[in-house]
């Protein structure tokens, strides 16, 4: 399917690694010029060589720590000036590495939590706006999270950031509609992302090995899918795409699970 994606212009919050990265390669897939913010000089590098090689007209590695708001407004008028002003998709892939039950975590890791998990989006929507709106066409996709619906103890602070991720998008939803932005929320489920299958193996457990990784979630969280292994960032990616796209014509404000099977929420 021609997703309509080429050379359409995108940003990817978080694209260097995992589901933020496969998301980054699914529209250079396709065509579109690809920039990618991260906080690593060297994995950005890495990354805009494979766009490149994927097909990405004008790939761009651009660092950027997303908590600070001087680093976001710089980052993104940088973007502008590459192309000249227009921005069709920005992606926040973005997530906090948060753990711990409610009454371990102090002050200063909440607040953490929050800025790296929903103030980094909130920052680079309001950055990337005069952009978005200037462009024939645009959409805006930010990464919540299944367990927003599905609480774990010691996901508390995680959560808490995600599921403000989840009602201001649904806000922009509403509000950027008159200027036919789409706004739409991907929540992915247990995904073997770098965060997971380090956590799998310091508890002794093959986080390369979807089954066993989701027989271990299931041990200590509960949380089985109906598919009996975790997924993939590579499965996420398409998604995104699609939510991304052009093809995307009319689905603003939902929350779209990609989860292995939980329930209809």
């Amino acid at each position: 399917m021609d997703l309509g994606l080429r050379n359409a212009k995108a940003v990817v919050v978080g694209g260097s690694r995992g589901m933020g990265r496969a998301a980054a390669q699914c529209l250079a897939d396709d065509g579109a010029r690809v920039a990618v913010f991260a906080r690593s000089h060297a994995e950005l590098d890495a990354v805009v060589a494979d766009l490149e090689r994927r097909g990405s007209p004008d790939p761009a590695g651009v660092v950027a720590d997303v908590t600070d708001a001087e680093q976001v407004e710089a980052a993104f008028a940088e973007v502008a000036r590459r192309w000249d002003g227009e921005l069709n998709i920005l992606v926040n892939a973005v997530g906090p590495n948060a753990r711990g039950g409610f009454e371990e975590l102090a002050d200063d890791q909440w607040q953490q939590a929050i800025e790296v998990g929903a103030m980094s989006m909130v920052r680079c929507v309001r950055a990337a706006l005069p952009m978005l709106r200037q462009a024939e066409w645009a959409r805006i996709v930010n990464f919540s999270a299944s367990s927003t619906k599905r609480q774990g103890s010691s996901l508390v602070a995680y959560t808490a950031a995600k599921s403000m991720v989840t009602s201001v998008s649904k806000n922009l939803s509403l509000s950027l509609a008159p200027d036919e932005i789409l706004v739409n929320v991907v929540s992915p489920g247990s995904v073997a992302s770098d965060g997971l299958v380090g956590w799998a193996k310091s508890v002794g457990v093959d986080g390369d090995d979807p089954y066993r990784l989701m027989e271990a979630i299931t041990e200590h969280f509960g949380h089985p899918a109906h598919l009996p292994r975790t997924g993939l960032p590579e499965e996420i990616g398409p998604v995104v795409a699609f939510l991304a796209s052009r093809r995307n014509s009319y689905m603003t404000g939902a929350n779209v699970n990609v989860d292995g099977g939980t329930d209809f929420t």
